[in-house]
């Protein structure tokens, strides 16, 4: 294997770098000082360049090389990397699914933002731990660690789609007092969710919690709700 197929894919994103959009993005990715993603790098390139990237390369480039680029300092390139590992994932077979889910949870900790985890969670990990009895996904859940915590309720989103509801409601409820905004608005994401496959579900968790939520998390839960709905469950809080 070419070894290089990692610098050329940093040589096409180095192209598409611009200044403005980085500083656009890091109130939005909280990179600056005293917040989470303070120390990382921003080349301010969009999402759908950098999948045109991943789509280019992803036969190409090999697992190990991947996960040299999921260990880069940059923030794209570590979005390349995990873009790469979905499409990876995508075309694998049983046992090189394996593979791609190993190197993806070996590696959580490079997988350090929302978009990161968002993007591609729930195609890779989502996808296997519905398969696959749940392995790891519990130590994840239970980690006090953000991002294996974050990668944990979202992959619930392929659980979701698929009209399974028990893991959403098990860690929406395990969060209700966690402390930090990122796990509050994934799980009032997933609550919405579950609220748009089965809205019944959703209520009954909101008649239980909803005054136990942190408001943040109960915004994003009733969004799809009626006016008369939202305003009841807000007063309730």
């Amino acid at each position: 294997m070419n070894l290089n197929f990692t610098k050329q894919i940093l040589q096409d994103l180095s192209k598409l770098k611009s200044k403005d959009f980085a500083n656009w993005s890091k109130k939005f990715l909280n990179v600056k000082k005293g917040k989470y993603a303070q120390n990382d790098i921003l080349w301010g390139i969009r999402v759908p360049q950098i999948r045109n990237i991943a789509k280019k390369y992803f036969k190409l480039i090999n697992l190990k090389e991947t996960e040299k680029l999921l260990q880069h300092k940059v923030h794209e390139a570590r979005l390349t990397s995990l873009l790469i590992l979905t499409e990876k994932y995508k075309l694998a077979n049983q046992s090189n699914q394996l593979e791609v889910v190993k190197m993806y949870l070996k590696n959580s900790k490079h997988i350090n933002n929302w978009d990161l985890v968002d993007l591609t969670c729930y195609k890779i990990t989502g996808h296997y731990w519905y398969n696959h009895f749940l392995l790891n996904f519990w130590g994840f859940a239970k980690s006090k660690n953000l991002w294996k915590e974050r990668i944990a309720i979202v992959s619930t989103f392929y659980f979701i789609k698929r009209n399974r509801f028990d893991e959403t409601l098990k860690l929406s409820e395990m969060f209700l007092t966690h402390k930090h905004p990122l796990i509050h608005k994934a799980v009032g994401w997933m609550l919405r969710e579950v609220g748009k496959q089965k809205k019944q579900i959703l209520i009954s968790f909101l008649n239980k919690y909803s005054h136990l939520m942190p408001r943040i998390m109960l915004r994003y839960s009733i969004e799809k709700l009626s006016i008369e709905e939202k305003k009841y469950y807000l007063q309730r809080h």
